[in-house]
C-alpha cells in the first residue's frame, strides 16, 4: 500500500465497514477474531478504529462515506476548514486500517496450518442437560452449569475434585479434557482425554473423545497422533480435518 496518507481506496473502506457491520464471511471473521485474541495491543488499536467509525456514524455515516467514495480518485484536498478536519480524521483512520490489514496478513500467513485448523474446528462440547435430578451427582451437574456458562475455571475445580475420588470415571475425564481445551490449556487437557479414550466401546462420548484428542495433538503440532485419533473418531468433522492434514 502506498504511504500517501490521503490515498484511501474504496476497497479499504469497505473492508473496515464489513467488519463493523458484521458482514464478513466466516473465515475472515475467524481470522480477525483469532488475531484479536493473540495480540492485546492489536485489540486496542481495533477498538480505536471502531470508536472512530462510531464517531462517523453519529455524524451521518452514510452521507460522509458516500462523499468519500466519490472523492477517491481525487488527490487534492479542498482548503475549507471542515474539509481539512475531515481529511486529518480520515488520514488517521487510513493508517489504523492499514495496520489492521497488514498485521492480519502477517498472522494469517505466519500461523501454522495446524493452528488455523484447530481455531476453525474447535468448539466446546455443548454439555449435558443440567436437571440435577440426582443429589448424588450434584457437584458434577453444578460444574456442568458453570461449564455451559463459560465459567471453565470453576467447572474444572469441581470436576478435578470428583476425578481425584473417581479417576476411572470416563465422563468426568472427558469433560475435564474438553473444559481445559475451552480454557485454552491444551497440555492439561490431553491426559484427561487420553484416560477417557481408554473407555469401553460403549462409552457414549468415545468418538467425541478421539475427536477432541485429535484436535489437541494437532494444536500441539503432533500431527501423527492427531491423525491417529481423528481416524478413530467416526465423525464427518474428523474426516474433513483429515483431508486438510493430508493435502
Amino acid at each position: 500500500m502506498k504511504n500517501n496518507s490521503n490515498d484511501i481506496s474504496q476497497e479499504l473502506l469497505e473492508i473496515i465497514e464489513s467488519y463493523i457491520n458484521g458482514s464478513m464471511n466466516t473465515r475472515e471473521l475467524n481470522d480477525f477474531n483469532q488475531l484479536l485474541e493473540l495480540d492485546d495491543e492489536f485489540k486496542t488499536k481495533v477498538e480505536d478504529v471502531k470508536t472512530m467509525l462510531l464517531g462517523i456514524e453519529n455524524q451521518s455515516l452514510k452521507e460522509q462515506l458516500d462523499e468519500i467514495h466519490k472523492d477517491i480518485p481525487k488527490t487534492k484536498v479542498k482548503k475549507s476548514k471542515d474539509k481539512k478536519v475531515r481529511y486529518l480524521y480520515y488520514s488517521k483512520f487510513a493508517a489504523a486500517a492499514a495496520l489492521i490489514i497488514a498485521v492480519g496478513s502477517i498472522w494469517f500467513f505466519s500461523t501454522p496450518q495446524n493452528e488455523k485448523l484447530y481455531s476453525k474446528h474447535f468448539k466446546p462440547d455443548p454439555g449435558l442437560p443440567t436437571t440435577m435430578s440426582s443429589t448424588n451427582n450434584f457437584d458434577f451437574y453444578d460444574g456442568m452449569v458453570k461449564y455451559k456458562h463459560g465459567d471453565y475455571d470453576i467447572a474444572i475445580d469441581k470436576w478435578k475434585t470428583l476425578n481425584e475420588n473417581s479417576p476411572e470415571n470416563d465422563t468426568i475425564n472427558y469433560f475435564l479434557g474438553v473444559a481445559f481445551l475451552a480454557n485454552k490449556n491444551v497440555p492439561e487437557a490431553i491426559p484427561y482425554l487420553e484416560n477417557a479414550a481408554e473407555a469401553e466401546d460403549n462409552f457414549a462420548f468415545l468418538n467425541d473423545t478421539y475427536y477432541y484428542l485429535g484436535l489437541a495433538y494437532m494444536k500441539e503440532g503432533n500431527i501423527e497422533l492427531a491423525k491417529k485419533n481423528l481416524e478413530l473418531s467416526n465423525t464427518k468433522k474428523s474426516e474433513e480435518i483429515l483431508l486438510k492434514l493430508t493435502n
